[in-house]
């Protein structure tokens, strides 16, 4: 089992910081284009709750297309939520989401407790591609979300 965390501070308030990331639709904003990332589920207008199942497409490795059903297992307005891969690219994917008031804004910590399916070769493209493309897909979220939020104050 792998982890990736990471923390972002965003310069709004809790509940916007809530109502952007609780929204489903929001995902396809903050995932690369190249990831061709769309939800199949309809989930417009809805904010994520326990026992949500989104469905996607995702081309996550060298363009091929796979699809991905999470679950949100856990929710806590407006400071956690919790998804879990229940078909997908991973032997398992739990990522949670913490929100918490900082410095007159919203301090964002995300973490992915993650494992590749193949045993052996499974650790071995975590090493080469899997990690880093993890890496990667959360600095576009970053950069995206500094753009998103830029000049708002709570």
């Amino acid at each position: 089992m792998y982890r990736f965390e990471t923390e972002q501070w965003m310069p709004v308030s809790i509940d916007e910081a809530w109502d952007f990331f609780s929204t489903p639709l929001n995902l396809s904003r903050i995932t690369p284009r190249e990831l061709d990332f769309q939800i199949l589920s309809d989930v417009a207008g809805k904010e994520a709750y326990s026992g949500m199942l989104i469905e996607y497409k995702v081309r996550p490795l060298w363009g091929i297309q796979m699809r991905w059903q999470t679950e949100i297992c856990r929710v806590e307005k407006p400071f956690i939520f919790v998804d879990r891969q229940r078909k997908g690219p991973y032997k398992v994917w739990e990522h949670t989401h913490t929100f918490r008031e900082h410095n007159g804004g919203v301090l964002m910590h995300d973490r992915v407790d993650y494992e590749v399916p193949f045993g052996i070769l499974g650790r071995l493209m975590n090493r080469l591609v899997v990690r880093k493309e993890i890496e990667k897909i959360f600095e576009f979220r970053r950069k995206t979300l500094e753009e998103i939020f830029k000049n708002r104050m709570p």
